[in-house]
């Protein structure tokens, strides 16, 4: 699996969010409120969502399972932050760098992902996680339940 290692600026994205665990996934109850919404927000810089996982600063390897809890967001990157709809919220995302992968596959197969990520190149990469969120990019090549669907991976990293 192919890594690509870039730094970012700060971002602002508006959005809704849940709190939840892989036990209590309630991430399509997220989209479903998201997505109908998506495209009365204002000053987009794209047509991309992005998925994030805000762990709070804790997200540690040995310590994660399946009941600990994170906040998911759904969002898009704005230029500016008015004309926000009725409940939606900000979230401004701080620059650093990140291993980006590319997902191919529907959401079956995101854990075999993930897998290779946190067990197989981060342990043998030059970089530790750092405590900043976690986010997925969905663009023109995402199609839901679909085997050939394309996203990137966006994992924070520093240098050991």
């Amino acid at each position: 699996m192919e890594v690509r290692i870039t730094t970012i600026r700060s971002k602002t994205l508006v959005g809704k969010r849940l709190v939840m665990s892989l036990d209590n996934n309630r991430t399509v109850e997220l989209w479903q409120s998201f997505m109908p919404f998506k495209k009365i927000i204002r000053n987009k810089t794209s047509n991309e969502v992005i998925s994030l996982q805000d762990y709070k600063g804790s997200f540690n390897l040995q310590n994660f399972n399946s009941s600990t809890e994170f906040e998911k967001w759904a969002a898009v990157e704005v230029s500016n932050t008015m004309g926000i709809p009725e409940n939606f919220e900000i979230f401004h995302l701080a620059g650093g760098s990140y291993a980006v992968f590319k997902h191919i596959g529907d959401a079956s197969t995101f854990p075999n992902t993930l897998d290779h990520i946190f067990r197989v190149w981060l342990p043998n990469s030059i970089y530790t996680l750092d405590n900043r969120p976690h986010f997925e990019v969905l663009g023109d090549n995402y199609k839901k339940n679909d085997p050939n669907s394309e996203e990137e991976v966006w994992i924070p990293i520093k240098e050991i």
